[in-house]
């Protein structure tokens, strides 16, 4: 991997868990929405879309499933669980130029080398990348290949050690559980006493705002009604649910039946500037509080 040891800025503010990755769609700023609605007993947590894994974070439960398609994300959480000392020392070598970050980010084009990187290596190379490209937008094209460009930021926060160590403790000290599956195959093996907070990529808001590019598959409308019918499927199991989504008309009517709150949230990840101001979001659930 290329390499360059210089100083970097440590981020040494974090007191508990918290995330570590800048997400589209991430749910710091709905907290207070969100976890009011969030049952007080819980037997297992279960995050089948973790993302960022904001919810999760701010109620580090004892035991929980935490789960996303994008497997250098959730290998990215493994690596912060079991190796967190040599992924710091590894963040320290990178350095804040349009050059490295560009050279970085073209090692998923040649299969051979991106392969032959360790599993400290690519988890240095995702959160480094997350920090200085732009608007932290993460974003692969068909090929699963990191296409955002470098963000120009004078003094990124590329090595958070505290943010990566509080969440390593949590990973260690709690029952977690870190898959990359199908959702439906998550929900599926869930207990009974499980309370499962679902946060799909939305529903987009138009057709020039579409965002599902986590992961080279997408999420269009029939992924949205066979989650659907997932969530139908815990509450026929008795298990209880809290789901995001954006406040389209098709959402709107897909989950009719349930609870439904709307709330206003600011989106900060978007690759237009415009489309980082208020938006209307749903937050559905198949329980009373």
């Amino acid at each position: 991997m290329l390499r360059k040891a210089i100083a970097l800025k440590r981020n040494v503010r974090c007191a508990g868990p918290a995330p570590v990755v800048k997400w589209a769609g991430g749910k710091r700023q709905l907290l207070d929405s969100i976890v009011p609605l969030i049952p007080s007993r819980i037997s297992v947590y279960c995050e089948p879309f973790a993302g960022g894994a904001a919810v999760l974070f701010a109620l580090h439960p004892k035991k929980a499933v935490v789960n996303d398609l994008n497997r250098e994300l959730v290998a990215l959480y493994q690596v912060i669980r079991d190796d967190v000392d040599a992924l710091v020392a590894d963040l320290g070598r990178h350095e804040n130029s349009p050059e490295y970050f560009y050279a970085l980010r073209n090692l998923d084009r040649d299969p051979e080398a991106f392969a032959a990187l360790s599993p400290v290596e690519k988890a240095s190379r995702l959160l480094y990348l997350n920090r200085t490209c732009y608007n932290g937008l993460y974003r692969v094209n068909s090929a699963g290949q990191f296409n955002t460009p470098y963000g120009r930021y004078r003094n990124p926060d590329i090595v958070n050690e505290a943010g990566l160590r509080a969440v390593s403790d949590y990973f260690n000290s709690a029952d977690v559980r870190l898959e990359s599956r199908d959702f439906a195959e998550v929900l599926d093996s869930l207990p009974k006493s499980s309370f499962v907070y679902l946060d799909p990529p939305y529903d987009p808001l138009s057709r020039t705002s579409s965002f599902t590019s986590y992961s080279s598959g997408g999420f269009g409308r029939e992924e949205q009604v066979r989650l659907k019918e997932c969530c139908d499927a815990l509450t026929r199991r008795g298990i209880r649910f809290l789901l995001s989504n954006s406040a389209t008309p098709f959402i709107l009517d897909l989950y009719n039946e349930y609870r439904i709150m709307q709330v206003d949230a600011r989106r900060a990840v978007n690759s237009v500037a415009g489309g980082r101001g208020a938006v209307r979001e749903v937050l559905v659930r198949n329980y009373d509080l």
